[in-house]
């Protein structure tokens, strides 16, 4: 188990919109703004470090569900600055509050959970899970 983590933790991610960030990466008839699975990429990163100074050992934090708004649209060169929270703990689940804002506004809002696990019993339970090719399959004759 973690250290007790202190309700009121904060953890901070940045990053600027670049084409890879925007609708028009993921399909070409969409606009060149910044997209929704990015921003909220950008919120479980900044929910994951305001956790991770918590874990002990090969202890981690992993998602496990979201609630998120996208409010308003951001182009590439934006600044986007996503902020995470502690809410509230419930065994080993963790309620983050998230926000995102770009240089004038709040773009989006909601929650993280995250639940903290050993990375080392993660793994070994998604080894059977995982199909990983080993290197002859991926030689082609």
């Amino acid at each position: 188990m973690p250290k007790p983590i202190p309700i009121g933790v904060r953890g901070e991610a940045d990053e600027t919109v670049e084409f890879k960030h925007t609708l028009t990466a993921y399909h070409p008839e969409l606009p060149p703004v910044y997209s929704t699975p990015d921003m909220i990429r950008l919120m479980e990163t900044a929910a994951f470090a305001a956790l991770q100074p918590y874990c002990e050992g090969d202890e981690i934090t992993v998602g496990t569900s979201i609630n998120i708004e996208h409010r308003a649209a951001s182009g590439i060169g934006a600044h986007i600055h996503a902020e995470a929270v502690l809410e509230s703990f419930d065994g080993r689940f963790y309620t983050v509050r998230v926000t995102a804002r770009d240089d004038t506004q709040e773009i989006g809002r909601g929650t993280v959970s995250r639940a903290v696990v050993s990375m080392g019993k993660f793994l070994e339970k998604m080894k059977g899970k995982l199909s990983v090719p080993s290197n002859e399959s991926r030689v082609q004759s």
